[in-house]
Order: structure tokens, then C-alpha cells, then sequence
């Protein structure tokens, strides 16, 4: 059963008042009943058309129905109803739509998705029968890969994934609230939550610092849905996501610092709503009853998923969000599994844990914990090179913005934001020497050093606020005696 839950109202229009929604519906997914009728429209009040469009992708139904929007833009249909034409058409292997996905790593968009991760099942064309509860992903291919930039992206268009872009189609029984979220896109159980209910006076106002990038960008890079079921550069969709685990992590963490400035609620309302959405997404695709197959460590992928969830659990005042791994005890989570206590070879009492996470991988020596041995006994250099390239450096902007909102004991995992601390303080340049010598890897380039942020203003936002965070919103700071690195 679907509940739509909040502590208080307050919609996009600063209406306040208190009301209790109660929720009914045979189907997974609920629509709010006529006790809010102030809230939700009447059907007659929707658009009602046989067609409505979206990012490019057109669908057109068996009949006329009445659409809406949620919150943050997306469509829904009131149903159920048949899509019974997709534009551009779903043909030979391309612009392909699923339904219900899984967070099993297998996806049907495109036939040239790599690595066995397309399955041809997944592939649907219209007819499509949508049931209240239903939500269809619908894609557009690329022509040819390797011909898109891909977002946030720093070197090159050497990322794999063929699809270009997705949008989300959800079916309801009845119509929703005008600050409703979207419902997780993944199949499950599911939650419609408000906007009315976001906390924001919980989010720190910080002044400015230079290099403050523009709110609009980054609205943008959060408008559209991060279909994140694959592993990233395989299949993530290029104008909707960063589609490797670095700049995911780099996102969410510039986008939740932005959050954290002190910028008028309504100047920062869109970005707000869009961030939170993908919290709720990958909120759904967590509660798939087993591991996400894209989110443990490997490398660079998978970072970035923790932060999204935790962050709209607080803004929504969802405890489950807020811990996620006390929810689901399956999760694990990139930052988490390559981060860890152990006394380095520098001197450090906290480490980067492997490629894979301490217990490294069969058939792949060196893909473990690897620190707390001098260079010359490591087995080689990829723990080292992800270290510098692809991880250290994108965490910075996320483990600054959980420590403005003083959510280090929900994330739960100290190594974590001690070890961003040793990477942003602790001086390398003997180690950089050291490594040279015993393995001739040089690192001494201004991208690979520690304290090193690929993004200026998350630099400069470090430099300001790190050692001088804001009270917590009940006047407390964190009573957690928080070690360092050294």
C-alpha cells in the first residue's frame, strides 16, 4: 500500500496548513483520495489527449485520457491505458522502453548496450498496457556511440553507453497533489511523497563563495531521471546523468552544497525538488530486496548513490532514508567499502581500502587493501591509480555537504569522512617520491595529488566552511568526538 506522509503542510506557493491524507488502492501504487480534494485536481481539471510528450519521446494512447505532472515535471496518466505508438519508434534494437525495471544490471534500451548487460525481454514495444501503479521508461538511441559528450565528463566521449536520452511515464489511479514527487521508477512497493512536507529550514545558509556555479546548470543536470540499474557507463542515459561513478559523485556533492548557500528558498526551490527526486529513485531501486548490482565498489563506478538518499530522507523526515543500510542490510556502498581504518604506510591511521574493498577479488591480485604495505610490496598500481583519478578527489563536495547538515552518524561509516579529511590535508610529497621510485608511477600532476578537488567551488567551499560548519538546526553541534587521520 502507497501512504503519502507529511509533518507539515506547505506547498510551492507558501500555503500552509495541516490536513491528514488517507490513501487507498488495490494496486502497489496509491492516488490521494477526495479527504484532499483542496490538494489533488479534478480529473476535468487535467489534460485530457490521447498524446503527450516529453524530451523528445512522444506517447499516444488507445483513447483519450486525463495526464498531469508531478512536482518535478514528469507525466503521468490517469489509467489504465495502452500506449499504443511511441515516438521515435521502439525498432531493431533501438529507442526501446521497459516497464517496472529492476536493479538487476540487465536493461532493454538498446540492443548494443555492452557486457551482457542488454536483455532483449526487457526490449518493449506498443502495444504496452499501463495499470495504475506501472511506470514505463522510454529511450531515445544514439546513432552512434561515442558521438555525445558525456555529462560533467572530463576526458574525451570515450563512454560506451548507446543511449541518449529516457523519459518516465507513470500510471495512476486518480490524480495527485501539484507538489507530489514522482514514485520511484523501479517496480516495488512505493510512496508518493509532497513537496509540502520538505524541511528547509533544516539547509545551512551559508554565504556565497567564488566560483559559485549557477543554480540553473545545475537544475538542469538533475531534471531528468537517473536511471541508474546498470552498471553507469554502460547504459545511463547521456543527457540525463553523469554517466560514470566520479562525476556522480561529484554531482550530488556540488548540487547539495549549492543547496547549503544562502541563495532565496524560491531562487533554489527547482533544484531542491529535482535532487530530491533522484534521492527517492535511488531510494527505490534500494529496496529491490537484494545488492543494487551497480553500487558496490569497483574503481570509480558506483560512487555517489549513498548521499542522494540520506539527503531527501532528512529533507522529507523519512527515518528508513535517512539510514538506509539499518533498512536493507544488503546495501553496500562504494565510499564506504574503499574506505577504512588501518595504519598506512604514510603514517595515516585511516586508508583507501582497494579497487574492490579490502578483501579485494579471485583472480585479480591487487584488487584489495594495498596501504598498509610500502609501494614496493604492492602487487601493482591499480588501487593506487583509481585512488588519485577517480574517487579521493569526487567525494570532497558530498562528505563536506553531510557534515554541513551534521548527518555523519547517519551515514555511519567515520573512515569515510576521515579519510576525505587525510586526502584534502595531508601533505604527499615525499609519497608522491616514494611511489616513483619504488614502481616508476608518477602522480605528481596537479589532478592526481592529494587535495586535489575536480571542482573549484567545492575547493573553495572546503576551504571556508570545513573547520567552520554551521550549528546544528537544534543549537547543538555533533556530540561525536570525530577522530582525525593522523
Amino acid at each position: 500500500m502507497i501512504k503519502i506522509d507529511f509533518l507539515r503542510m506547505r506547498s510551492l506557493l507558501r500555503i500552509s496548513l495541516i490536513i491528514t491524507i488517507f490513501i487507498s488502492s488495490s494496486m502497489a501504487l496509491c492516488a490521494v483520495t477526495a479527504s484532499d480534494a483542496s490538494w489533488a485536481p479534478k480529473p476535468d481539471n487535467l489534460l485530457l489527449t490521447n498524446t503527450i510528450s516529453q524530451y523528445g519521446i512522444t506517447w499516444k494512447f488507445d483513447r483519450e485520457a486525463h495526464v498531469g505532472q508531478f512536482v518535478n515535471g514528469d507525466y503521468y496518466v490517469v489509467g489504465p491505458v495502452t500506449v499504443v505508438e511511441i515516438i521515435p519508434k521502439p525498432e531493431n534494437g533501438r529507442n526501446g522502453s521497459c516497464l517496472n525495471v529492476s536493479a538487476v544490471d540487465k536493461i532493454g534500451f538498446d540492443d548494443r548496450i555492452p557486457h551482457g548487460r542488454y536483455d532483449s525481454s526487457l526490449f518493449l514495444k506498443p502495444p504496452i498496457k499501463l495499470r495504475p501503479g506501472d511506470t514505463l521508461l522510454s529511450s531515445i538511441s544514439l546513432q552512434e556511440t561515442h558521438t555525445m559528450t558525456p555529462m560533467l565528463w572530463r576526458i574525451g566521449k570515450n563512454l560506451v553507453t548507446p543511449v541518449q536520452t529516457v523519459a518516465a511515464l507513470t500510471c495512476l489511479s486518480a490524480p495527485v497533489p501539484p507538489d507530489a514527487f514522482r514514485p520511484a521508477y523501479a517496480k516495488g512497493e512505493k510512496t508518493i511523497y509532497l513537496a509540502r512536507n520538505l524541511r528547509r529550514a533544516l539547509l545551512p545558509r551559508l554565504p556565497l563563495v567564488e566560483q559559485t556555479p549557477s543554480l540553473n546548470e545545475w537544475e538542469r543536470i538533475f531534471q531528468r531521471p537517473w536511471i541508474d540499474v546498470v552498471l553507469d557507463q554502460f547504459g545511463a542515459p547521456l543527457e540525463n546523468m553523469p554517466a560514470y561513478g566520479r562525476e556522480f559523485a561529484r554531482a550530488v556533492g556540488v548540487g547539495s552544497l549549492l543547496l547549503c548557500l544562502n541563495f532565496e528558498d524560491v531562487e533554489k526551490e527547482k533544484l531542491l525538488i529535482n535532487f530530491v527526486q533522484i534521492g527517492i529513485d535511488m531510494w527505490g531501486l534500494a529496496g529491490q530486496g537484494f545488492q543494487p548490482a551497480t553500487w558496490n565498489a569497483l574503481g570509480g563506478h558506483a560512487n555517489g548513490r549513498k548521499w542522494p538518499i540520506i539527503f531527501a530522507g532528512i529533507m522529507l523526515g523519512v527515518t528508513a532514508m535517512q539510514q538506509p543500510e539499518k533498512k536493507y542490510r544488503y546495501l553496500r556502498f562504494s565510499e564506504d567499502t574503499q574506505t577504512m581504518f588501518d595504519r598506512c604506510w604514510t603514517g595515516a591511521k585511516v586508508v583507501y581500502a582497494g579497487h574492490v574493498g579490502k578483501n579485494g577479488l579471485k583472480h585479480h591480485d591487487g584488487w584489495g587493501a594495498y596501504e598498509h604495505l610500502p609501494p614496493e610490496q604492492w602487487k601493482n598500481d591499480i588501487g593506487e591509480s583509481y585512488r588519485r583519478c577517480c574517487t579521493s578527489n569526487a567525494w570532497v563536495g558530498e562528505a563536506l555537504a553531510a557534515r554541513l547538515l551534521h548527518a555523519e552518524q547517519l551515514w555511519d561509516h567515520d573512515a569515510f569522512f576521515i579519510y576525505v579529511d587525510r586526502w584534502m590535508t595531508e601533505d604527499d610529497t615525499k609519497a608522491l617520491d616514494a611511489i616513483k621510485k619504488a614502481r616508476g608511477s608518477d602522480y605528481n600532476k596537479v589532478w592526481a595529488m592529494q587535495g586535489s578537488v575536480w571542482d573549484p567551488f567545492v575547493k573553495k567551499m572546503w576551504i571556508k566552511y570545513r573547520n567552520n560548519l554551521p550549528p546544528a538546526p537544534d543549537g547543538h553541534t555533533d556530540p561525536k568526538a570525530y577522530e582525525t587521520w593522523k
